[in-house]
């Protein structure tokens, strides 16, 4: 369409040119003493014309002339800023590539070249940002290639050029790596002082909170650990069963640093009500309450969720349930004694519900009871120390009605398992 337009532009302007020329009888006289010239007012046009060109054109080309310096100095710096940002890509696919020295080499050059246009004075807007990942990339280098000076001083620079204006992505960045590289030396408490120094909302990112994990399990620090963990998994930083795992065994490595009751019933009342619904967690609860000397029922009140589980439980969890219910049998109420015989009878084929039976009958001086149950108990139970036990009891009530053969009968299978 533009193309149209021009053509008819120019049709236009050649028949105005056509009508004014063809028709034109107007002279010039130039007077030159003793001369006398005269010209025809289209030759004139014409002239004055090409004298417009020709005097245009001459200008164009001394500026062009003059401006050769100006665009020689333009040329080299892009050729110095093509070269630098060569280097920065090249550094980076060697650090990729596991090829350290070379990507030492070339960011550091990448930084000469930078300097080299700062001081002939045609710095860079973002030459800060890329001062600092050059510095970076070296000092990336430098912590795979086991120089911690270098990598100190790059790192103190890089933090130094992110500092200014515009640098807060690039020096969380920076913060990180220096998180990173304290993690990978096996230093904790450096690794949090660098983390600590993040803003709030970085510090409550996903890579920033495994970090963080990571830093406060080196250090022994199991209730933030723990902590964390519960906000990774609210991120779904894990698949649902790892974080899972992940909490159980922070959870358990915080139960286990409890020294006494009181401190054991503190731990447990922070935890979270979906934490102590896990079995295992309950369990190993419950179990370090009766080491410690504390109350058996409140051990029991523990156990309950678990309890009202176990029979979707493994056979691994049943056995650690029913050796947990085990150690407070001798304090053991009615209701508890009528839950163990109602899952008894419910699952009259499990060893670990008659071998659980069986022991509160013991405990209640049932001794026909205990030894029906405990005798079926024993021929099913696959677990080693509940068998021994049961082979144990039974040796104890064999001698308890005068049985000496079966009683050494029983303490010799106990042995033997």
């Amino acid at each position: 369409m533009r193309a149209a337009l021009w053509l008819l532009v120019l049709f236009a302007i050649a028949v105005a040119i056509a009508l004014f020329a063809g028709n034109n009888q107007g002279t010039v006289t130039l007077f030159w003493p003793p001369y006398r010239i005269d010209l025809s007012l289209n030759l004139v046009l014409l002239l004055l014309v090409a004298a417009f060109l020709f005097l245009h054109a001459a200008l164009r080309a001394s500026s062009a002339l003059f401006d050769l310096p100006r665009q020689a100095l333009r040329w080299r710096t892009q050729q110095k800023e093509r070269g630098m940002h060569a280097d920065l890509l090249d550094a980076l696919s060697h650090l990729l590539a596991g090829r350290f020295v070379r990507a030492r080499r070339s960011a550091e050059s990448a930084l000469a070249r930078e300097a080299s246009l700062r001081e002939g004075g045609a710095g860079l807007a973002n030459g800060a940002q890329l001062r600092t990942l050059a510095h970076l990339l070296v000092a990336e280098s430098a912590q795979a290639l086991q120089d911690r000076a270098g990598r100190e001083e790059h790192l103190r620079q890089a933090l130094e050029h992110a500092s200014v204006r515009d640098g807060a992505e690039t020096r969380e960045g920076a913060l990180l790596r220096a998180a990173r590289w304290a993690l990978d030396d096996r230093d904790p408490q450096a690794a949090i002082g660098w983390l600590q120094g993040l803003p709030t909302g970085v510090g409550r990112r996903t890579l920033a909170l495994r970090m963080k994990l990571k830093a406060a399990r080196l250090a022994r620090h199991t209730a933030e650990a723990l902590e964390t963990a519960r906000l990774l998994a609210k991120h779904r930083a894990f698949s649902p069963a790892a974080a899972e795992s992940l909490v159980r065994g922070l959870a358990i490595d915080l139960l286990q640093g409890a020294h006494d009751p009181a401190q054991l019933q503190r731990t447990w009342a922070g935890l979270e009500p979906a934490e102590r619904a896990m079995p295992e967690l309950a369990i190993h609860a419950a179990q370090r309450l009766v080491l410690l000397g504390g109350d058996a029922a409140l051990a029991r009140e523990w156990l309950l969720p678990a309890w009202e589980r176990q029979p979707q439980l493994p056979d691994s969890q049943k056995v650690k349930l029913v050796q947990a219910l085990e150690a407070g049998l001798g304090s053991v109420d009615a209701p508890w004694l009528a839950r163990i015989e109602a899952a008894q009878r419910a699952n009259p084929r499990d060893a670990t519900l008659q071998y659980l039976a069986g022991m509160a009958c013991l405990e209640r001086q049932l001794w026909g009871k205990a030894q029906q149950l405990l005798r079926q108990a024993a021929l099913a139970l696959q677990d080693a120390t509940l068998h021994r036990k049961a082979q144990r009891a039974l040796a104890v009530l064999a001698e308890e009605r005068g049985d000496a053969e079966a009683a050494a009968q029983a303490w010799k299978r106990a042995a033997q398992v």
